[in-house]
């Protein structure tokens, strides 16, 4: 076992070696150096192999043959695990009023990094696990039954409304109250390298660089400024209007223009207004909502990092998120939308121009 332990570390700390090693190291070795292996290789940017195993557990897909029957195991179990944790979020997700929503990929991330290679939570912990991202309050509301003699009755009853916590920290307390483990700085290190490759497809979470032009505002003659600078025209991905699903492949509306950018080019306004929204959902990530007067309101979705917050005022160009691809999304983007008395209209007719 030293023997092997000494063997694996070695392999990992060359670099050469680590990417000649691939499936041999996290498909033969011992369970633990199998834990072992996966980390080193992941949160130093190696071994794309090793990588895979975050994305068997997050998206499926084929165990590799040669794999051992105790990493299979770890896989497998895991796999089941998300699946419950999939069901439970979208419980809790349904009872949100407005449009606040889990963001699953965070949940995951985090029991990812404490349970993998580990006993998993029984279903009814898997809940109280999911329950430690949210509190909850009592609401009333009204509903009709139907009595003993059939008549139709109104009757008040309760019901419990669940609220995101938005203090990460926070969460973490929780999970060692609610669990009964500890949450390390290193685990809590490693979930969000964990989050940063399934959503933005590295442990970093950059892209290497800002699209060219965003370093400072691009405002037209009319006040209204392109939410990534100048040269926007040129990164279209999507229209507005009738389009293919990229998940379906259905032909369906797209309420915004897509904008493909690196992650973390700065987000700006497009106009003076005042911050509605600011908050995670599964479909537009995380996203943030301006309302500019006059019915116009501006959204922009899928960022990596929101800046702005609820109620804050801000002016043309001001920097309110960073982008990224949160939510429903294929890869690095953003979802611009214009909305004039609540209806989608195309963000063409707004957008300047380049050259003024």
């Amino acid at each position: 076992m030293a023997l092997t332990a000494k063997a694996a570390i070695t392999v990992l700390t060359n670099e050469k070696a680590r990417k000649t090693a691939g499936w041999v190291i996290v498909a033969i070795l011992s369970p633990v150096i199998v834990v072992v292996a996966l980390i080193c290789s992941i949160f130093s940017g190696a071994a794309q192999q090793n990588v895979s195993t975050v994305e068997l557990c997050f998206h499926g897909g084929t165990i590799p043959a040669n794999a051992s029957a105790e990493y299979r195991t770890y896989v497998t179990e895991m796999q089941a695990s998300f699946s419950e944790l999939d069901a439970a979020v979208g419980e809790i997700n349904a009872g949100f009023e407005g449009e606040e929503s889990l963001d699953i990929n965070q949940v995951k991330a985090i029991f990812y990094v404490l349970y993998f290679g580990a006993a998993q939570p029984s279903q009814e912990d898997i809940q109280a696990f999911a329950d430690c991202f949210v509190t909850y309050t009592e609401g009333t509301r009204t509903v009709t039954t139907t009595d003993g003699e059939g008549n139709e009755v109104e009757t008040e009853e309760t019901y419990q409304i669940p609220h995101l916590v938005d203090d990460l920290s926070q969460v973490y307390e929780n999970i060692q109250t609610a669990m009964g483990v500890t949450v390390t700085p290193s685990h809590q290190a490693n979930a969000g390298s964990v989050y940063n490759l399934i959503v933005y497809g590295s442990a970093t979470g950059g892209s290497g660089g800002w699209f060219p032009g965003a370093e400072v505002p691009f405002i037209g003659a009319d006040g209204f400024c392109s939410p990534i600078g100048a040269g926007w025209e040129s990164v279209v991905t999507s229209e507005f209007g009738n389009r293919r699903d990229p998940f379906t492949g259905e032909r369906k509306g797209h309420t915004g223009m897509d904008l493909a950018v690196p992650t973390g080019t700065p987000i700006r306004a497009a106009l003076p207004g005042t911050v509605t929204v600011s908050q995670y959902s599964s479909s537009y990530g995380y996203y943030v909502m301006i309302d500019h007067g006059n019915g116009l309101s501006t959204l922009y979705g899928h960022n990596s990092q929101l800046l702005a917050q609820v109620g804050q005022t801000v002016e043309a160009g001001d920097i309110i998120a960073l982008s990224g691809s949160t939510g429903r999304s294929t890869g690095p983007h953003l979802h611009f939308e214009v909305r004039v008395n609540g209806e989608r209209t195309d963000p063409r007719y707004y957008l300047p121009t380049t050259g003024g």
